[in-house]
Parts: C-alpha cells; sequence; structure tokens
C-alpha cells in the first residue's frame, strides 16, 4: 500500500492531507478549552451547537462551492481553502463570546467543504492506474483513523507545554504546511468544466447521483456509515456507564478503550482491502459492510437490553463497527472514478460529501432523543432499524448497477 507514495504529486498531496487532519484534529480540542474558559458548565450547549453548524456547511456549502470553482485550477482552490482556514484559526485567539467560535466554525468547516471534495476528485487524475488508486484509498482511510485515534492525544500533550491559545497556532501551522504541499505537489488539474450554467453545474452531482443506479447506492448506504457514527460518538458514553463498565463521574478511560477498538477495526480492513478489492467486487464488499452493522447494532441493543453486554463485548461489537464502516466508505470513490466522467467528478464528490453529512444530521439528533428518552439499548435498536432499511433501499435503488457494468466492459472488450 505504502508503494503508491512513489508517485510524487501524490505523495505531496497526501502530505497536505495528512498536515490538514493534524490541523483540524487539534482545532477540534482547542475550540472544546476556548468553549469551557468562555462558557464554563455549559459548554456542552456552545460545542453542540457548534457540531450541528459544522454539519450545517458540510450540506449547503460543498455544491454551492463546486459550482462556484468550476474551472478553475485546484492547486489554486486547494491553496485558497487552506489559506482561509490559516487566517480563521489565527483570528481565534482572540475569541471570547459563543458566537465567535460559531462564526469561526461556519468558515473553518465552509473552507473544508471546498477543500475535501476537491482533493477527492483530483486522486483519480493523480493516480490514474485502478490499483494505486485503491492503495491511495486505503491510505487515506488509515489516516483519517490514525487522526481520530492520536489528535487528542497529541492536543493533551501539547497542552502541557503551551497554553490553551497556542494549540490554535499549531493548527494554522497545520493548514499552512497542507498549503505548502499542494503547492509542491504541482497538480495541473481544473475543478471540473464551466460549459454549463451555474444553476446546471450546482445541481449537476445531485442529478448525476439520482440518475446512476451505482451512484444512488453510494449515497444511500451512507446512511448505513451514519448509523454507525452515531452510535460510536452519541452512544458510547452513556451505554457504558449504564451497563456498569465505566464510571459516570470520569468515564474516559473504558470510552477511550471502546474508541480505539473501533479505529483499530476500521484500520485493519483498510489495510486488507487492496488484496481484497483484487478478488471481490466494490459492491459485494461494501453491502457486506453494510450487512454487518445492523447485525451488530441490534446485537449490542439485545444484549445490553438483557443484562449480558459488557466491556469486552462493546470492544468486540465496536471493533466489528469499526471493520464495517470502513468496509463501506473505502471503496466507494473506485465506483465514481469508474463510472464518472473527469469533467463531472469534482460535482459529484462534492454532492455526496453534502449528502453523506445530511445522514449524519439525522442519525445524531436521532440517537441523542431517543436515548435521552428511552436509554442507548433503544437508541442502538433504532439506529439498527435504520441501518438495515438503508441497506434495503440502497439494493433496491441501485438495480442495473450490474447490467452497466457489464455494458461497459463489453464496449472495453469491442
Amino acid at each position: 500500500m505504502l508503494g503508491v507514495l512513489r508517485h510524487r504529486r501524490f505523495a505531496a498531496l497526501f502530505a497536505s492531507q495528512v498536515a490538514s487532519l493534524v490541523g483540524t484534529g487539534v482545532l477540534t480540542v482547542a475550540l472544546a478549552l476556548v468553549a469551557v474558559r468562555i462558557a464554563g458548565e455549559d459548554a456542552a450547549q456552545i460545542i453542540g451547537i457548534a457540531l450541528t453548524i459544522r454539519i450545517a456547511a458540510y450540506v449547503v456549502v460543498s455544491p454551492l462551492a463546486s459550482a462556484l470553482v468550476a474551472g478553475r485550477s485546484s492547486r489554486a482552490v486547494l491553496i485558497g481553502a487552506d489559506a482561509a482556514r490559516v487566517v480563521v484559526a489565527i483570528g481565534l485567539v482572540l475569541a471570547t463570546e459563543a458566537w465567535h467560535i460559531y462564526l469561526a466554525i461556519m468558515l473553518l468547516q465552509s473552507a473544508s467543504a471546498v477543500f475535501t471534495p476537491t482533493y477527492q476528485a483530483v486522486i483519480p487524475e493523480v493516480l490514474p492506474d485502478e490499483r494505486d488508486y485503491t492503495s491511495a484509498q486505503s491510505l487515506s482511510r488509515l489516516a483519517y483513523d490514525l487522526e481520530s485515534l492520536l489528535s487528542p492525544v497529541l492536543a493533551a500533550l501539547l497542552v502541557l507545554v503551551l497554553p490553551p491559545n497556542a494549540l490554535f497556532a499549531v493548527t494554522a501551522a497545520g493548514f499552512a504546511l497542507s498549503a505548502l504541499a499542494v503547492a509542491l505537489s504541482r497538480i495541473s488539474q481544473r475543478a471540473g468544466a464551466v460549459g454549463e450554467p451555474f444553476t446546471t453545474r450546482l445541481t449537476g452531482g445531485l442529478r448525476l447521483m439520482a440518475r446512476m443506479p451505482s451512484l444512488r447506492f453510494l449515497a444511500v448506504l451512507d446512511a448505513v456509515t451514519a448509523t454507525v457514527y452515531a452510535t460510536v460518538l452519541v452512544t458510547t458514553v452513556v451505554l457504558l456507564v449504564v451497563i456498569g463498565a465505566a464510571d459516570v463521574d470520569d468515564p474516559s478511560g473504558p470510552l477511550a478503550v471502546a474508541l480505539v477498538a473501533f479505529g483499530i477495526g476500521s484500520i485493519a480492513v483498510a489495510l486488507l482491502l487492496p488484496r481484497i478489492l483484487d478478488r471481490v467486487s466494490d459492491r459485494a464488499v461494501m453491502a457486506t459492510g453494510a450487512a454487518v452493522v445492523p447485525i451488530a447494532l441490534a446485537t449490542t441493543a439485545s444484549l445490553a437490553v438483557i443484562g449480558a453486554l459488557t466491556l469486552p463485548a462493546v470492544i468486540a461489537l465496536w471493533f466489528v463497527l469499526g471493520a464495517a464502516s470502513s468496509a463501506i466508505s473505502t471503496p466507494s470513490g473506485r465506483i465514481i472514478r469508474r463510472d464518472v466522467e473527469p469533467d463531472d467528478r469534482p460535482a459529484v464528490f462534492a454532492a455526496r460529501f453534502s449528502s453523506s453529512h445530511a445522514w449524519y444530521a439525522v442519525t445524531y439528533p436521532l440517537a441523542g432523543i431517543v436515548g435521552t428518552a428511552a436509554g442507548p439499548a433503544a437508541a442502538t435498536a433504532v439506529l439498527a432499524i435504520v441501518a438495515l432499511a438503508a441497506l434495503g433501499a440502497a439494493l433496491a435503488l441501485s438495480r442495473g448497477t450490474r447490467r452497466s457494468q457489464h455494458a461497459q466492459a463489453d464496449e472495453s472488450a469491442a
């Protein structure tokens, strides 16, 4: 998998992604510290609103930005997004009110909603070979998982030697290094075509996703991934307390173990997928991962209800959920690369970035509301039902995918 880094342009872009992820991870901790400084015990409310703004920015801004930057240099777009994030991160040092955080989150996530789909659309052009692209997707997933595991630790270590506001400088440095790496990549691709009116470009990605069976499959299957992250991020800590595996006053230890197990499961599958996808189709791998999710969630809920759920069981189930989420998400870029024309890819990646986060806007509050009203076991059971329904809908809406793939194979052979 690491062999793909021999491609100089991709290596530079991957370095940009890693630097950006580190900056984002440290920023998350820094914002939490600022929220506590501003609001004290009411910081959770600020953080909750900030996360809602984050999701809203992703959903709204990504397709809009894709339409606005169409035809422009991808390198300039990526560097511009990083430059905006540097400015906002530095400005956060002066934050003294809750609305300062809300504004900063909106601006930062808007920039990320420009950066991420543009980055995703460039990689298939930089790596035309499918095996190289598959390795790049797995490496990207590995970077995301390691960031989620290591960034909180890095931020905690930095706080020991630096004042909290200095974390924003570290964040800004991460985004600045990301911009430098993009500049060194010397990519020359354009961010989509400009031969259509703005309104057509704005909805083009969504229309393609609605029209193509394979893209409908991806769009609806993202709901299954959203149920996984809603369970892991919203429900885990309460579930551990309810089953007696964690102390309500300090659940950090068991929570960290469960989250690490989830990350290790995801990393394990990301490492194995390049070889698996040589033998098994993308659709089969993704559908298998999606089928595992409702089973794991239903098992968790059932064990919790009968009082048989323990910390080791949570660790094992969270490992399975991490593996399943990686199996669903990692191959998806291959399908877009194969089925979508190069000029349309930026719009499709942007539309999928938006639609996938729209699912989070449903599952996160669903987990929170049901969990508060009926407990974490009920929330997990409801999410299991949602995951199963999403899998069924994805399979039904993707009818014609295999037929179109066979047609493409016949045309290639001819």
